[in-house]
């Protein structure tokens, strides 16, 4: 914490460097819509979606504006600035691997299934079988924004905001633009993006091709002979389409596909993640009449990965697990907001998802040649209404919102079949199809009295188990971890209150909260080396949150922090991790950054990060150590269409602990990268 306190004070030195003309920006924090961001062209369409839901002005929420691609620029290491994110590793899209990215805030676990819905233009973003985010699927988008809002949903997004909702917004801008870097261990980053009006509507194509040879993932002083550095590779193209209909009516379509090459950094650990996705969606939005809106969506994913045994002393590695995932996820959504005197004040709609999946795993290797093959998976829907109303004025008096949903969800017929590989089959299991209800929403209030507002809300949610904590069994080194076609779902009782002080370009805000997680999934030990996936009794979590930010003629200057104290609530076969905080959540987490706001020639950043100590394992016997980072960039815009930048991630070359094996061996995140490039725009 300390080394966190002392940190803040480096970040006002870049300061000097960033004197600007005056800023332009016209950004209200209140009560601007959420795809509404500024960006350095004209912006010709913002996301997809209806307006702005006035009723999660009660919970705590933060606009990110500027994750322009280009340049080493990660979307998710941008969402690491907001304090008690959590991505469960510590590595980014580039070296972790990729079913290590599950989303949650607030305390409520580590896991690699999300907590946290992550929605693009609307459309739910997790991986149809396992519930991670892949991060590298956005190289085919311009992203405009994203807006992060902590805390259970109203339940309007749609099931699985346990933790909190983080949507990103794309756009289609008017013009070219493109960006070209060059950066350490052989790092390329190439992006681009084209744009115009087409009669009314607008066309964009965007895209990025990003590799490098990546660097040696197991901490200095405990490589052996068959580590090495672990190269990546990954690219992304994307099409939108918008067109208008007349009378505020539009239809929007996307289509996008990413490619993802990386290994672990031995041998027998490469993996790959292919995927396609597809939208479409009519929008018809005049305020103040009846607004409404129809989407439908496909993900398609192909996931492949290695696994590697590594003898002790690292001097000889050999295959462990080969594993192919294919994966399908589909949607629909209808919302109306009917006009009621002159404003919107009710949404009520219907949604629908299917994920199916399966996974086909080679293991029992001898030598190079495996001895048994396992294939697993099922399916899973969810169907569900919903309602919401809010009223009040948004700037000044009582603002009020209530919201209730309810959701048929079921698991559809289960399988694992495990044989000897041309010989007998071991295991056959069929598993019934099992359905039920659940119910979710959120009552909360707002009070505003010019710049100071106060705000309460309590809310109700809940998610279904993926088809991977279903059905699929996994081994890690020794570790092997049995899969739980039981589980129950995930529900979640929670509340919070909050206050926030915004007088002309200054914020302060703070939030209390608190969270009863029920049925929570985890990986218990039940011996040694043997792990099953379980329902706990529950988390609890509760915890501050602060922000702060101030916006200059020049320069915004942003802190966040968070307190959470988490803890597990277990009996029977999990009694060992009663009272223990929960795996992959820390106590303490910061940030502060200085951004320039890029109206005059010269520009730049100042980025410091912290994250506290936390737990490896359930028990709590594996430790990873606190990290202080700092990222920083300048830029020098020659004129408006050119400009130069350098930018370095993780300058001080702090030793970032991404994960620990039960034999002690440490994975750190990524090491110092230096990058230099420029941009074009037209």
């Amino acid at each position: 914490m300390i080394r966190w306190l002392v940190g803040v004070c480096a970040l006002a030195l870049p300061a000097v460097a960033m004197a600007q003309d005056e800023y332009s920006g016209d950004t209200d924090w209140t009560t601007a819509d959420p795809v509404a961001f500024h960006s350095p062209y004209e912006i010709v369409v913002r996301g997809g979606l209806l307006q702005r839901n006035d009723g999660d002005l009660v919970q705590d929420s933060a606009i990110l504006t500027d994750l322009l691609p280009g340049l080493g620029v990660r979307v998710e290491n941008r969402l690491r600035d907001e304090a008690g994110l959590v991505q469960f590793r510590r590595s980014d899209g580039r070296s972790a691997h990729p079913t290590s990215h599950g989303v949650t805030l607030r305390g409520l676990g580590g896991n690699a299934s999300s907590r946290a819905l992550v929605t693009l233009d609307g459309v739910p973003q997790a991986d149809p079988f396992g519930g991670w985010v892949a991060w590298s699927a956005y190289d085919a988008i311009n992203l405009g924004g994203a807006i992060i809002a902590r805390g259970g949903g109203s339940g309007v997004d749609g099931p699985g905001a346990l933790a909190g909702t983080v949507g990103l917004y794309s756009t289609i801008t008017d013009g070219a633009d493109a960006s070209f870097a060059y950066g350490g261990r052989q790092s390329w980053d190439v992006s681009g993006s084209v744009g115009g009006r087409v009669g009314t509507g607008a066309v964009a194509i965007d895209g990025r091709y990003g590799r490098g040879d990546g660097f040696i993932p197991v901490a200095k002083g405990q490589r052996g002979a068959v580590d090495r550095a672990a190269p990546y590779e990954q690219g992304g193209l994307g099409l939108r389409l918008r067109f208008d209909t007349g009378g505020n009516g539009r239809v929007e379509a996307s289509v996008r596909g990413f490619s993802d090459r990386r290994d672990r950094g031995t041998d027998f650990t490469q993996s790959k993640v292919d995927g396609v996705d597809a939208s479409v969606r009519f929008v018809h939005d005049p305020y103040g009449e009846t607004q409404w809106l129809a989407l439908g969506y496909i993900q398609l994913r192909d996931f492949e990965s290695g696994f590697a045994s590594v003898a002790a002393g690292r001097n000889s590695v050999v295959p462990a697990l080969f594993q192919r995932v294919p994966a399908t996820g589909l949607g629909a959504r209808v919302e109306v907001r009917p006009g009621v005197d002159g404003a919107n004040p009710l949404r009520v709609g219907l949604d629908w998802r299917r994920t199916v999946g399966r996974t086909e795993e080679d293991f029992f290797f001898t030598g190079l040649v495996p001895g048994r093959h396992r294939i697993a998976g099922g399916s899973s829907d969810t169907v569900g209404a919903f309602a919401e109303w809010t009223s009040g004025e948004t700037n000044y008096g009582l603002l009020w919102t209530l919201s209730g949903r309810i959701d048929r969800w079921s698991l559809g017929d289960g399988y694992r079949l495990e044989r000897n590989i041309g010989g007998s089959v071991i295991t056959n299991l069929a598993f019934a199809s099992r359905n039920g209800w659940e119910g979710s929403g959120r009552a909360g209030v707002r009070w505003a009295s010019d710049a100071f507002s106060l705000r309460a809300a309590a809310y109700r949610g809940w998610r279904l188990p993926t088809l991977n904590e279903l059905y699929r069994p996994f081994r890690v080194g020794a570790e092997v971890t049995t899969a739980n076609e039981a589980l129950q779902p995930e529900r979640l009782w929670g509340g919070e209150i909050g206050a926030d002080w915004q007088p002309d370009d200054t914020r302060l805000s703070l939030t209390l909260f608190a969270n009863h997680l029920t049925n929570a999934i985890a990986n218990v030990t039940l011996a040694p080396n043997l792990n099953q996936r379980q329902n706990l009794d529950a988390i609890d979590s509760k915890g501050i949150e602060l922000s702060a930010e101030h916006r200059w003629g020049f320069a915004t200057l942003r802190a966040t922090y968070a307190y959470t104290d988490a803890k597990v609530d277990a009996s029977g076969a999990a009694l060992a991790l009663d009272g223990r905080r929960p795996a992959q959540i820390a106590k303490h987490g910061g940030s502060v950054s200085l951004r320039s706001n890029n109206s005059g020639p010269l520009g730049g950043f100042a980025t410091m990060r912290y994250i506290g100590s936390q737990n490896e394992d359930d028990l709590g016997l594996l430790k990873l150590d606190d990290a202080l980072t700092f990222d920083a960039g300048l830029s020098w815009r020659f004129s408006d269409n050119f400009s130069i930048e350098a930018r370095g991630e993780n300058i001080t070359n702090e030793l970032v602990p991404a994960a620990i094996s039960s034999a002690g061996i440490v994975e750190r995140a990524t090491p110092r990268t230096l990058w230099v490039g420029a941009r074009v725009a037209f």
